[in-house]
This record gives C-alpha cells, structure tokens and sequence, in this order.
C-alpha cells in the first residue's frame, strides 16, 4: 500500500483536480491528506470509498509544516540564505454521499490510507448538497464559496417557515436583503417592505456594473413596474404615495394600540363612551375631536389619555380616506412602507397596525400569499420589553405560516430580537458577526450549525454569507451575487475621494 501511495502525487501532471493522498490514522467522518499544489479552506474534495463510492468532503484547514526553527529563523531575517523544507496537509470532514433512495449517508468504516483525493465536480456537489437549479421556484442568491455552483433557495419553503437575515453594522445584510427582493420581484412574489431608514426604494433604479458580475452571470436592470412606496411622510419621502389612517374606521381598542398605551384597560372605558358620542354627531370626526369630549369630562384619569391622543394628532397619520390594505398589499407587486423620517414610537404604531390588519385579511383570503419583509426587526420584536408591534410579530412568527404570510427578519443584532421570532426562521442568511451575544443566539436559533462554522461567522469576509434551510440541506458557504439593482444602503462618506 505504501508504494501505492507514493506512487499518488504523479498523477498531478495528469489529473488537474488531484488534490493529494490520505495518510496517518483515518476515520469514517474525517481524514487527513497530503497536499500538492493548492486547495483552500472550505473547498469541496472527493474521494472513493470500498463500500460507499464517491464521497464529498470539505476541507477544514490547511497546514504548511516546515522544518524552519527558531534559530535558523533568526538567519533569515539577517539576511542568510536558508533552505526551507516544507510540506502541506489538509484536514477534510466528511460530507456524505447519497445512497440509493437519495438519502445522505455517512460511511460506517474508515476510508483507505493511500486513497486519492481530488477537487470534487459539479455533479457530485449538487447531487450530494441536494442543490437543485430550479429557476421556476428558486431564488438565486450567490454561488458556493470557492466553487461556481449556483445557490437556490426555495421560494416556497421561505414563505412558509420565514427567513433572518443577520450581520455586524456594515456586513452587508441590506445588500443581501436586496438580493432576495430581486429574486421575489422576478417570481412576482408579493412582498411588502418595512423599511425604517429609506433603503429600498433604490430597487426601482438600475445598478451598476458590479465587479466579478460575470462570473455571476447578473446584469444590472431596475423594477419600476413591480414596486410602490407608501409613506407616512411624503414631505421627507417625496416620491412616496400618503399612507394614512381611516379614523372612523378604528374601535377604542385599535386607537389605544395605536397610542402605544400601557393602561388600555383604565382608558378603554372612556374612550368607547367618546367615540359613541361622536359617531352619533358625525362619520368624520378627528383625534382632536376626540380630546375635546375627554376634556368636557373633566376626569384626571383622563390626562394621560388625553397626551397619547394629542401626540397622534401632531403626526398627521388619519385623514378622510385612509390607504386601503388591498391597495398596499396588490398580487405580484413590491411595497415599500418608506418610514425614513417617521419617529421611532410612530414608525412601530405604524407597523403594528399594518402588520395586523394584513395578516387578519390574509387569515380570511381578502389579499394575496405574501412576503413582509422587517428591517431593522430588533426594534419592532425586541427581546427584552414590549413594544407596540411585539405581539403580532410574534404572532406573525408562529401563525403566519398557516395562512401564506412569511416573514423576513433583518437584523444587526440578533440577540436583541425576540428569540420566540428568531427561532421560527427556518431559513438563515448569517453574514459576518462578531458580538459575542449575538453569536451566542444565532447558534441557539439555527439546527445543524457546528462549532466550526460558529467560530467561522467572526472570520467571514464581506459578501460572504452561511446559508440554511430555504431546500438547502446543510449549512453552506455562498458569496452573495451582485445586486442588479442600485443598493440604497450604503454608509455616508464624510470625506469625498
């Protein structure tokens, strides 16, 4: 076996895909191999087993042992000429293979010492990550880091068991957001956009030229006829269509939600009796009519109440005609709710009512399957307090499967979020984080994620992204492709080139 062995590295002049030869003591879930030529961490090997066939592997790490020490080190650096005898191994877990009923198997017996090892084909990849390039049902994020494999997350199992997109401040989750958005708006997926910054009304303009965009096989283009902006505040958002409030058609309950109120039950009383005063004056009354007849009252419980309501008032939210749901929320399209500009209190009222009126007609079939995606979510679903919109985002979480209403959580700080939100996500999108909490409730929050690949989220280079569920089997490694669109999230510079 020996002579075998050494006879291996030959086969480099001949095989472009030879990797090296496995030696010392070898395993059935990961071995060691010597390393001609170069291969990188987190590139896909195969080798051939007695028993199994092809299996994949992925290697771990690669080490460069040299015969350098410290002293004859010191004569480099004072310039001696030193020879250098070195050598390079590879550390490779096994992946798997597929057996006969396509199910993924491990080998139960170790594989051979001697045994080459080779750069694993296309073929071999997909059949055994299951990665499935369907176009009619797959949302193409990227390609499989170090390999041009292209990645397809499954629109349908998105939908259905909602998806977090998590980085670090400037890691690139409102790019890779972005992506996916282009990828809804090309299977006409309705979708509606919680954007608290003004970020993703830029989907309507063309990108530029990315670098690498070839390689990706994306060319810039825009969807103006696929997208509408709403906003609370069209004097910030100009382009925006108003989005407002029918007053008349809110209970006391819903106006105290909207307040943000924590005595609902000590109000609820009071403003019943002056909604019912004034439905029988008049169908178009105002917040400030409201105040008024709490005032004539001349109760002190009231004074509180009366605050919240003059608050509401100030930020102009109701009007006569107030936006209808089944016009924000329109079969095939985009809808970005633009809150640029919006105070944070008003901006989660906002969403709360929102969320909650689309997912009570989504519960009865009057609007479409849809999308919601939350940017920004620890501020709308936070782990520690209450906030207006944290129970129906909960809600959202745990029912909006049932009836076609997914959701997609973005975040920068994932241990901010309710965990009872985040641990619904089925499918994760985690580019680089590096807060120790965070990381520490992304591990809890995402099945299969070994120790490894946990470590591996600090070290992630931009654009890079650990990928799971969406169809896909097992966590992986994908470079992000290049927006087609402009990317509206990017930081301001304060001094120009």
């Amino acid at each position: 076996m020996a002579s075998t062995a050494h006879s291996r590295p030959s086969a480099s002049r001949v095989d472009d895909d030879f990797v090296g030869v496995i030696y010392g003591d070898v395993g059935s879930t990961a071995f060691r191999c010597s390393v001609v030529g170069s291969v990188e961490r987190h590139e896909f090997v195969q080798v051939r087993h007695d028993t199994c066939g092809t299996v994949l592997g992925r290697v771990e790490e690669v080490e460069r042992k040299t015969d350098l020490s410290l002293e004859r080190a010191q004569h480099v650096g004072d310039g001696e000429p030193v020879e250098v005898e070195e050598k390079v191994s590879a550390q490779v877990s096994v992946v798997g293979y597929r057996d006969d009923r396509g199910l993924l198997q491990f080998p139960r017996t170790p594989f051979r010492a001697g045994e080459p090892v080779k750069r694993a084909d296309v073929h071999t990849i997909r059949k055994v990550l299951g990665l499935e390039e369907d176009k009619k049902h797959g949302a193409y994020i990227g390609l499989l880091a170090g390999h041009d494999v292209p990645v397809y997350l499954d629109i349908n199992t998105m939908v259905q068991k909602h998806v977090s997109i998590i980085a670090k401040t400037g890691g690139g989750k409102s790019y890779a957001a972005g992506v996916l958005i282009e990828e809804l708006m090309k299977h006409h997926v309705t979708t509606v956009i919680l954007d608290p910054h003004g970020e993703y009304a830029s989907l309507s303009e063309r990108g530029k030229v990315a670098h690498g965009a070839e390689r990706f096989r994306v060319e810039p283009r825009s969807y103006p006829d696929a997208i509408q902006v709403y906003s609370p505040d069209t004097k910030v958002n100009s382009g925006a269509k108003p989005l407002k409030f029918t007053l008349s058609n809110l209970d006391a309950r819903d106006i105290l939600s909207l307040t943000g109120s924590a005595k609902v039950r000590t109000h609820l009383t009071a403003l019943r009796k002056a909604l019912d005063l004034l439905r029988q004056a008049t169908k178009a009354y105002t917040i400030r009519d409201i105040v008024r007849v709490l005032e004539r009252e001349e109760d002190p419980q009231n004074a509180t109440l009366i605050d919240d309501l003059e608050y509401l008032s100030e930020v102009e939210i109701f009007a006569q005609e107030g936006t209808r749901i089944d016009e924000l929320v329109v079969k095939g399209k985009t809808t970005i709710i633009n809150l640029k500009g919006v105070p944070p209190d008003i901006q989660e009222l906002v969403v709360n009512r929102l969320a909650t009126a689309m997912f009570e007609l989504r519960k009865v079939g009057k609007i479409p399957p849809l999308m919601v995606v939350v940017e920004e979510a620890h501020n709308f679903c936070p782990q520690v307090g209450q906030v207006a919109s944290s129970k129906i985002f909960r809600t959202l979480a745990s029912e909006g499967r049932k009836f076609g209403l997914g959701l997609v959580i973005i975040t920068q700080r994932a241990a901010k979020v309710d965990k009872n939100v985040l641990s619904q996500c089925n499918t994760q999108v985690i580019l680089k984080v590096t807060n120790p909490n965070d990381l520490k409730a992304i591990v809890a929050s995402v099945e299969g994620l070994t120790t490894a690949m946990a470590e591996e989220i600090q070290r992630l280079p931009i654009g890079v992204a650990i990928v799971t569920g969406g169809g896909v089997q097992m966590p992986l490694l994908v470079e992000i492709r290049p927006r087609e669109t402009k990317h509206g999230g990017e930081s301001v510079k304060v001094i120009e080139d």
